[in-house]
């Protein structure tokens, strides 16, 4: 346990910025897993918009530092191509 005063604090901002991770994380796994589902279902429509906000979500990560820009753009160029060869 931390005694000084500011490692106390920085304590409590890391778990609220793991926190606030972990739940960007989610909300990207399971858009990807939506978007997997529609095109597995073989909705045009449905695929088309679940990959519009795919993609949104992907950004918003990037935003917030979640994970690097370079894996947002396979992840995006994966679900592309995944949509497109349905």
């Amino acid at each position: 346990m931390p005694i000084i005063k500011s490692a106390k604090k920085r304590v409590k901002t890391t778990e609220k910025k793991t926190a606030q991770n972990r739940m960007w994380k989610d909300r990207l796994k399971n858009a990807i897993k939506d978007m997997e589902k529609a095109v597995e279902a073989g909705n045009n429509e449905a695929a088309a918009e679940q990959l519009k906000e795919t993609k949104k979500v992907i950004d918003k990560a990037v935003t917030r530092n979640i994970i690097h820009k370079n894996n947002a753009a396979r992840k995006k160029s994966r679900l592309t191509k995944m949509y497109n060869n349905m």
